[in-house]
């Protein structure tokens, strides 16, 4: 993958347009292979790289923000081996930025969000970004009672009996405490702590531990709290949760309560008000990182007054008021010993550089994702060069190896003088290396350039394709069934055996009759056993309800990821309604088209795709079958009472002035209404600015009502 990197300011509205819909969904997938499937195509890098084009997109064309932008997913679902706990408010992971003029961008958009000049009038705090596990302890009368990891945001593990083994963990708070307190943190192992660990692993002649963080995070999950005990874990607080009473109006004063609490913070927390100041602040910190006894990888910026805070409010992941400073990726030399070529749910098929084992920040690596023909040959996706004097990536290379984060490293760049000589250029295959398909490159009908991707045009007759649909469908964001690992699908999908053999998720749903019809059992299988079949067959059964929102997801439409399906389930309501409007939407215009790509975040590559999906009659038979099998619960309606627009569809045009249009759409979706992008016949409330146009003349034509921002807000206040 390479990131265009053409200038902003050039880019037309329509342009830009294109380019926020095909960033939205490139990084919706990316977001399920990485969360759903622990099975990133790219790096924390080059994820970054397509948010952050996404935000500089954004930045120069406000109006044309997609509710389904970047950064919509938080952390993973919570293992089953603790019990859940549903956190009272969202723990949500934050936005990143990696340069001076990033930071700059943040706090500008700050004051561009609140109206504001940036006059220095807003004081931040700025704190290291620990390497830990984030962890919320709830407090009731002054007491703990349950403490919870993140989780997915929404739902964590419940490891309180772990967490009182952290002595820095306070078991009671003082008499001035409010009633109920969640005080949010990074639980996180000290370096001298887990270097003395290592020595006594090695002299007991056992295996040593990779970094601080993971050990940190598997002591934690220990089902024995005597080994949490034994591991000396530390604690950070810098945030909260519910809490009945705040005790200060400030971040600051927040962190200052936390400490009297009896609670570790850090020390080199400061609140500052200049861009000079923050960044002056993040070079301190960095120059003293390695002498930390802990790890950090940034600084965390947030707005100071908590006031400010809540008129800024969140993204569906991030709260627009905090980022996180990240500092560079490690980075290595080694060895390109081969190129190999794995085949995606979609078709696309990735090169993956196989290299001589080499250590990138305490981790050894052998992997690395070259991304796509393009990048092996040095090309970027606007056909500029990404490498200077030509580099491509041949085998026998000598590469710089980057590492960000714990997904598959990516190769950088080539030392050219150590290039062997006779080093061939590789030549990427024309055909799929698992099923003998054509693999092709699609061109875009409206640019004329040709996709980044090599995809696989074998569909389901491509056995790579379709086992990796049965991972997605099974994976942690879809149906969720534990006990089908990566492991257990490719047994079930290789077995030639008919009681045994899944080769579509509706297989998944019949295993159990087939079994019990059959000779062969599974539990009379290595790896398998009479307890592990049960919980399996228990855990595929308590899957044949499902939120419609999960349905639409596990079907694996391409481009269609957790944030489309959702805005898909809310649009619709029901599967039936979705599936017919699809159908009908498949000439590609008329009302359904038309209604389609009238919700927010659906674009007509995202729409495009959907009804090929639709139109593809052994889809629509895989899908039926399933159907015969589990069923798609109908969408919840929005948790909001009392409010005048729950399910009413706004659209906001012209030149709004009693507030940022950012403003506006966040509080008409926290009342649950839909903010659309364009005017339709279904449109319920046009909100017009000075300077709207087309907009303003299509519901008038149509006889939308049309309102004055005064009379919106006397609307909702009502």
């Amino acid at each position: 993958m390479a990131v265009d990197t053409s200038p902003v300011e050039t880019l037309s509205e329509e342009q830009a347009k294109a380019e926020l819909q095909r960033l939205a969904a490139e990084i919706a997938h990316h977001d399920a292979l990485y969360h759903g499937k622990d099975q990133p195509e790219i790096s924390d890098a080059d994820y970054d790289a397509l948010k952050q084009r996404n935000d500089a997109i954004e930045a120069q064309f406000p109006q044309m923000v997609r509710t389904d932008s970047p950064s919509q997913r938080v952390g993973a679902a919570p293992a089953g081996i603790f019990a859940q706990v549903v956190h009272a408010r969202p723990m949500l992971s934050l936005d990143n930025a990696f340069s001076d003029e990033d930071v700059q961008d943040f706090v500008a958009s700050v004051y561009r969000f609140l109206g504001q000049m940036p006059d220095n009038s807003i004081a931040f705090t700025a704190e290291p970004k620990i390497d830990g596990l984030s962890m919320s302890l709830r407090y009731e009368n002054r007491k703990l009672v349950t403490a919870a990891t993140r989780g997915d945001g929404t739902t964590g593990e419940n490891v309180t009996a772990n967490i009182r083994t952290i002595r820095e963990i306070p078991e009671e708070l003082p008499a001035d405490a409010p009633d109920i307190v969640e005080v949010r943190g990074e639980v996180y192992m000290a370096k001298s702590d887990f270097m003395a660990l290592n020595a006594q692993m090695e002299a007991e002649g056992k295996q040593t531990y990779v970094n601080p963080r993971n050990t940190a995070s598997g002591s934690l999950r220990q089902l024995d709290p005597k080994v949490t005990a034994s591991r000396n874990l530390r604690f950070f607080a810098y945030a909260w949760g519910e809490i009945s009473q705040m005790p200060e109006d400030t971040q600051w004063g927040m962190v200052q309560v936390f400490k009297r609490w009896g609670f570790p913070v850090n020390p080199l927390t400061r609140r500052l008000s200049s861009v000079e100041e923050i960044i002056a602040h993040y070079s301190d910190i960095g120059l003293k990182r390695a002498d930390l006894d802990y790890d950090i990888d940034g600084v965390v910026y947030k707005v100071d007054r908590l006031d400010l805070q809540a008129r800024l409010g969140f993204r569906s992941r991030s709260p627009r008021w905090a980022t996180a400073h990240k500092f560079p990726a490690e980075q290595a030399f080694t060895t390109v010993e081969a190129i190999d070529i794995q085949v995606g749910r979609t078709g696309a098929l990735t090169p993956v550089a196989r290299l001589t084992p080499v250590t990138v920040g305490g981790v050894v690596v052998t992997n690395a994702t070259l991304h796509n023909a393009d990048y092996i040959e040095g090309i970027g996706n606007s056909g500029q060069r990404i490498r200077e004097d030509e580099h491509d990536i041949r085998i026998g290379d000598t590469v710089i190896v980057q590492r960000a984060g714990d997904v598959i490293p990516q190769v950088l760049d080539v030392v050219l003088e150590k290039r062997p000589e006779g080093a061939a250029k590789y030549v990427f295959p024309t055909k799929c290396p698992v099923c003998g398909s054509h693999a092709v490159r699609e061109k875009n009908e409206k640019t004329g350039k040709l996709d980044s991707v090599t995809r696989c045009t074998g569909g389901f007759v491509c056995r790579a394709q379709a086992v990796e649909h049965i991972k997605h469908f099974v994976s942690r964001n879809a149906f969720d069934i534990e006990g089908l690992g990566t492991k257990q699908v490719d047994f079930f999908f290789e077995s030639e055996d008919p009681a045994l053999m899944i080769r579509a998720a509706p297989d998944i749903f019949t295993l159990k009759v087939r079994q019990e019809q059959s000779l062969t059992k599974l539990e009379n299988i290595e790896g398998f056993g009479r307890v592990s079949v049960r919980k399996l067959f228990e855990a595929i059964d308590a899957r044949r309800e499902i939120a419609l929102n999960r349905f639409i997801f596990a079907l694996g439409i391409r481009h269609v990821g957790e944030t489309t399906a959702k805005l898909l389930a809310r649009s619709y309501g029901s599967y039936a309604a979705f599936s017919e409007a699809m159908q009908a939407a498949a000439p590609k215009f008329g009302d359904a088209w038309n209604d389609l790509n009238n919700i927010e975040g659906i674009g007509e590559v995202v729409a495009a795709s959907i009804v090929e999906f639709f139109k593809e009659p052994r889809n629509l038979e895989v899908v039926q079958r399933l159907l015969d099998e589990v069923r798609p619960l109908d969408a919840e309606a929005a948790l909001t009472t009392g409010s005048p627009v729950v399910g009413k569809t706004v659209v906001f045009t012209g030149s709004l002035e009693r507030f940022t249009r950012d403003e506006a759409k966040a509080r008409a979706e926290s009342l649950g209404a839909k903010v659309a992008g364009s005017v339709s016949k279904k449109t319920d409330y046009v909100v017009a600015g000075p300077g709207a146009g087309s907009k303003l003349d299509k519901a008038r034509e149509l006889g939308v009502q049309v309102m004055t921002e005064d009379e919106w807000l006397e609307l909702i206040a009502g």
